[in-house]
C-alpha cells in the first residue's frame, strides 16, 4: 500500500513533468478518453494543449515544430484509430530526420488482450518507423520512459520516438518518491561529434587542390544549425554551393556562391563533390548523377547513410557545423586554400545558371490564362521577405517552386522531405506560426494536397494564426496524371486523378479566413499583398494551367 504520508502523483502528471524537463512548450493533440490525464498534467506544468481536427495534423505539427525550433516536438493521441491516424506523420518525420515524440493511449493493462476499446498493437506498428518504441509498464516509470524516448530521438541522425501508455497506468497514482523524474539538462549527452581528425585533414587537402569543387548543403546543415560554418567554408575557399531540403536559405539569393539551376551541370563536371547531410536517395539519382570521375566526399550524422547506394572516396560521420568549421581552418592556411584559382569555374557555372534562367524566362513572365505555374511561383518568390517562412505542400506545383522560390534566410524553407507526404502544409503552418509568431508564413498548396488536411484551416482561424496561403489549382493530381499519360496514352491520362473545380477561396471565407480567386496573372501580386494585410489565415485560389508540367515531374524515373 502507498504511504499516505507521501504526495501522490498520476502517470499523466509525470508525463507532463518530463515534457517540461525537455523544454516542450506545447503538445499537439486530438482528444480521447485514454489520454486526458496528460492534459491535466500539462495545465499544471504550463504546457499549452493545442487541439486539432485530425491526428495526422497533430503528428505533422510536432514534426514541423521540431524543424522550426530545433527542439523536439510532441503529439499526444488516443489509442487505436487515434494512433493509426498519426502513423503518416511519424513516418514523414522518420524519413525527414525530425526529432519528435508521439504519445499514444492504450487500453488498460488489466484488460490486456481482452478486446478493450481501441486496443491495437501500436508498438509493433510503430517500431519500423521510429528510433524507439515502447510501452510504459508502470506509473512510476512514466517520466523516465518519456525522457528515454526523447534521448533516443537524438541517437545518430534525429528522428521520432513512440510511447504508448495504458489507461490504467496513466491514470493511477504513485508516491512521488517512487517515480524517477529526470532533471532538465541531466539525462542527455551532447551528440555533437567533430568527426575523424584524419578525415578532416584529408578533405582540407582535397579542397586545396581541387580546381572544380562543388558542395551540396542538405537538411542536416539546418538540423545542426551549421549555417555560419557552411557559409564561412564556401566564401573562404571559394566553393560554389547548392542547397536542398531544409538547407535552402543557407546562402541568400544573390550571394556569389549561391547556385540553384546549374546543379546537374556542376555535378557532371566537378572534380570534387562534397555532399553534406543528404543521402544518396531518389533525389540524388541514388548517387548516379555525380560524375564518375569526381572525388566524392559525404558528411552525415548517421554512419549508415555514408556510402549507401554509391561508393565514395571519403566519408565523415558527425556534426556538419563542427566538421565544416574544422575543414575551413585546416585548409585556409594552405596557399589561400586554393580559392584564387577557382574564379573561372564559378564563372562557368554562373553562365550555365543564366542559360537555364533564360530558357524559362518566357514562362516566368507569361501572361497566359490559365496561369502558367512558373508565373505563379515567380510572383511568390518576388513576394517573399527575409522574414518569410516558405512551406511547400503538393506535387507538381511544389516541384515548380523548388526551381524558382529562394528563401532569404536559413531555416525558412519547409517541405515534407523524402517521404513526399502530401498534407503537411496546414500543420506546418500551425507549428511555424506558433513557434515563431514574429515570422510571416507563406504556404503553397496543390489542390490535391490541401484536400488531405485542409479542415485544420479552422484550427488556424480558432487560434488566430495569420498566414498567406496560395492554392495552385489545376483540378488534378497533376504529377500522377503526367505519368499515366506517358505510360498509357492520353485516353487513359485522367483515370483516378481528376478533382473538382473547388473554390478554396470560398472555403477559407466559410471558416472565417480571407479568400480570393485569381484567374489573371496580373492579379497574383495584389492578391498576395491583400492576404498579407488581412491579418487572417488566407487562401488565394489561383487557377493554373493543367497542361503545364514541371521538368522535375517529367524527369521522374518512375515514369520512364
Amino acid at each position: 500500500m502507498p504511504d499516505p504520508s507521501q504526495d501522490l502523483i498520476s502517470g499523466g502528471h509525470l508525463v507532463a513533468k518530463a515534457l517540461k524537463a525537455e523544454g516542450v512548450e506545447r503538445i499537439y493533440t486530438l482528444c480521447g478518453g485514454h489520454i486526458i490525464d496528460i492534459y491535466d498534467g500539462c495545465v499544471d506544468e504550463g504546457i499549452e494543449v493545442v487541439d486539432v481536427r485530425h491526428e495526422q495534423v497533430a503528428a505533422h505539427a510536432a514534426d514541423g515544430y521540431a524543424r522550426i525550433t530545433g527542439k523536439p516536438g510532441c503529439a499526444v493521441v488516443t489509442a487505436g484509430p487515434g494512433t493509426t491516424d498519426a502513423v503518416t506523420g511519424v513516418a514523414n518525420a522518420f524519413r525527414a530526420e525530425s526529432p519528435m515524440l508521439l504519445i499514444g493511449g492504450q487500453g488498460a493493462l488489466s484488460q490486456h488482450r481482452m478486446g478493450s476499446l481501441q486496443d491495437l498493437p501500436h508498438v509493433d506498428m510503430m517500431a519500423p518507423i521510429t528510433k524507439f518504441a515502447a510501452t510504459v509498464p508502470h506509473t512510476a516509470r512514466a517520466a523516465d520512459l518519456v525522457s528515454m524516448a526523447f534521448r533516443e530521438c537524438y541517437n545518430g541522425a534525429p528522428g521520432p520516438s513512440f510511447l504508448e501508455i495504458p489507461r490504467d497506468v496513466l491514470d493511477a497514482k504513485v508516491p512521488a518518491g517512487q517515480a524517477r523524474v529526470p532533471q532538465a539538462g541531466r539525462y542527455r549527452a551532447s551528440t555533437r561529434s567533430a568527426g575523424d581528425p584524419a578525415g578532416i585533414e584529408k578533405l582540407a587537402d582535397l579542397l586545396v587542390h581541387a580546381e572544380k569543387p562543388a558542395i551540396l548543403l542538405g537538411s542536416q546543415v539546418w538540423t545542426t544549425r551549421a549555417t555560419e560554418p557552411a557559409v564561412e567554408l564556401v566564401r573562404t575557399l571559394n566553393v560554389p554551393a547548392y542547397m536542398n531540403g531544409a538547407g535552402r536559405g543557407t546562402l541568400p539569393p544573390g550571394d556569389p556562391h549561391h547556385f540553384q539551376l546549374s546543379r546537374r551541370y556542376a555535378f557532371s563536371n566537378a572534380d570534387l563533390i562534397i555532399i553534406v547531410g543528404t543521402p544518396f536517395d531518389f533525389r540524388m539519382g541514388y548517387g548516379k548523377r555525380l560524375s564518375p570521375d569526381a572525388t566524392v566526399v559525404q558528411i552525415d550524422l548517421d554512419y549508415r547513410t555514408v556510402g549507401k547506394n554509391r561508393d565514395i572516396d571519403l566519408g565523415l560521420v558527425g556534426d556538419a557545423g563542427l566538421i565544416l568549421k574544422s575543414v575551413t581552418e585546416a585548409a585556409s592556411g594552405r596557399v589561400n586554400g586554393g580559392a584564387a584559382g577557382r574564379k573561372a569555374w564559378l564563372d562557368e557555372l554562373r553562365a550555365a545558371e543564366q542559360a537555364a534562367l533564360q530558357k524559362r524566362l518566357p514562362s516566368l513572365r507569361s501572361d497566359a490564362s490559365p496561369i502558367h505555374p512558373y508565373r505563379l511561383v515567380s510572383e511568390i518568390n518576388d513576394f517573399l521577405t527575409e522574414d518569410s517562412v516558405f512551406i511547400g505542400d503538393g506535387g507538381d506545383i511544389v516541384t515548380f517552386s523548388g526551381q524558382v522560390v529562394q528563401p532569404r534566410s536559413p531555416g525558412h524553407w519547409m517541405d515534407p522531405g523524402p517521404l513526399g507526404t502530401l498534407g503537411v502544409g496546414i500543420p506546418f503552418v500551425l507549428a511555424a506560426k506558433q513557434a515563431r509568431p514574429d515570422k510571416e508564413v507563406v504556404a503553397l498548396f496543390g489542390d490535391g494536397a490541401l484536400s488531405l488536411t485542409g479542415w485544420d484551416f479552422e484550427t488556424l482561424v480558432r487560434y488566430g494564426l495569420p498566414f498567406v496561403g496560395i492554392v495552385g489549382n489545376n483540378s488534378s493530381m497533376n504529377q500522377i496524371r503526367y505519368g499515366q499519360e506517358q505510360k498509357y496514352g492520353p485516353e487513359r491520362a485522367r483515370v483516378g486523378n481528376t478533382l473538382g473545380d473547388v473554390r478554396y477561396d470560398e472555403f477559407a471565407r466559410m471558416l472565417g479566413g480571407h479568400g480570393e480567386e485569381v484567374r489573371d496573372p496580373a492579379g497574383i501580386g495584389p492578391a498576395l499583398r491583400r492576404a498579407r494585410d488581412s491579418g487572417k489565415p488566407s487562401l488565394i485560389n489561383v487557377w493554373v494551367d493543367p497542361d503545364a508540367y514541371a521538368p522535375g515531374t517529367m524527369n521522374q524515373t518512375m515514369y520512364k
